[in-house]
């Protein structure tokens, strides 16, 4: 049986530049310290953010004036107990990260004891180390009271005194008797704390549609609510097998892009606008958001006398109709398409031009043996040979018709 790979928590990256900033935790929650090299920015204010497993932060003061940077390793205060985390921020960008962090009071910032002694990172690899067997015996223990749930994950804290129990349910539980038996299984404090599809998917990790790393478990540090009025800007199909991610729920990658394509599509007229022609009436078909490029059809359901043109000559066709102008055609005067006629495909290539060419098979030499006698070409010199093939066979001259024959 292959052991279990363990994940040091790594040091040494003042930045979080590298991957041992804060060893296998959740690179989505890193943040780039670009005053890092400001003079007196660490000077600036007491507060320090501290990271932990998975995404999980908290800010704390730095009551002792110890000389922190990102990266070192710091016991802090838990309740009960102490805790164990990873020192990610320092300095002015604290405060701004405190903003997004919406702590109701200033009591819930907790205060940094001291560096990490070895005596504390044992007690902390000791706790970690029982992580996945009580997550397997706390799945049986719910699955023995009947309880619609699925408990993901288990955190202990660094003092092992208290376990974080992660957890995924649809409809709200009552989980009062599972605690119960999970103190007594465990003998610990618990603390239970549902988490969303999308953030489990982030925890677990995997490859998305687009052959990439899922964006939750990389970069992303929170979860935006995405609806499926972003496909339909994007004229995207809404099919929910294609629109749903890992985490089988709507793909957080519609938003990216859903501001552009409403800034654009304000450029274009509206889908029920028909224009007006002399020759026909021509009804919406497709368009091409971004490019700016609208198709219109001669018929509503069907796809007849296609003709594309830009979304502000379409705005001008509007402008004309409601002046009560019909333009000719929909093309500008400058733009007019000659008529088209038959298209050869393939004028001016070869009807063989996939045919092999068939390699003419070369003689092979009959063996000579010594006991032969030499060869004929070998008995005559070259210059008698190029003598003796530039000579022609006399040819026999016929009698005319006009003489008599000779006896």
């Amino acid at each position: 049986m292959d052991k279990k790979r363990e994940y040091p928590i790594r040091t040494g990256c003042d930045r979080g530049l590298c991957s041992a900033a804060i060893g296998r935790q959740d690179r989505q929650l890193n943040t780039y310290d670009w005053l890092a090299d400001v003079p007196g920015n660490a000077e600036s204010t007491d507060l320090v953010e501290v990271q932990f497993k998975h995404t999980r932060k908290g800010y704390y003061h730095n009551i002792n004036n110890l000389p922190l940077k990102k990266g070192d390793v710091v016991a802090v205060e838990a309740s009960p107990g102490h805790d164990i985390g990873v020192v990610t921020l320092t300095g002015r960008l604290v405060n701004l990260q405190l903003k997004k962090a919406n702590l109701k009071s200033a009591d819930d910032i907790k205060r940094i004891y001291r560096m990490a002694r070895q005596s504390d990172m044992d007690k902390f690899h000791e706790a970690k180390a029982r992580e996945h067997e009580t997550m397997i015996e706390s799945r049986e223990i719910a699955k023995r009271l009947g309880l619609q749930m699925k408990i993901g994950d288990v955190e202990y804290q660094g003092d092992g005194q208290k376990a974080i129990f992660y957890y995924i349910a649809d409809e709200r539980v009552d989980f009062r008797q599972l605690i119960k038996d999970l103190a007594a299984a465990f003998h610990v404090r618990i603390e239970m704390k549902q988490i969303g599809a999308r953030q489990e998917a982030g925890r677990i990790g995997g490859t998305g549609p687009c052959g990439r790393e899922l964006c939750c478990a990389t970069w992303m540090k929170n979860f935006v609510s995405v609806s499926t009025a972003a496909a339909r800007f994007q004229d995207i199909s809404l099919n929910p097998q294609k629109l749903a991610g890992m985490c089988a729920k709507l793909k957080c990658c519609l938003n990216y892009e859903v501001d552009d394509y409403i800034e654009h599509g304000r450029k274009l007229p509206s889908r029920e606008v028909v224009l007006q022609t002399q020759d026909a009436d021509y009804y919406y078909f497709k368009s091409d958001i971004l490019a700016g490029l609208v198709t219109y059809s001669t018929d509503k359901r069907l796809a007849a006398n296609l003709e594309t043109i830009t979304g502000q000559r379409a705005k001008e066709i509007v402008e004309m109709n409601r002046r009560g102008e019909k333009p000719l055609n929909l093309q500008p005067d400058d733009q007019l398409k000659e008529p088209e006629g038959p298209v050869d495909l393939l004028a001016g290539d070869s009807i063989t031009r996939f045919d092999k060419a068939k390699k003419k098979k070369k003689k092979k030499a009959k063996p000579h043996s010594p006991g032969d006698g030499p060869r004929k070409d070998e008995t005559m010199t070259g210059e008698a040979r190029k003598d003796n093939s530039s000579k022609e066979k006399p040819r026999k001259e016929e009698p005319k018709k006009d003489e008599p024959k000779k006896d």
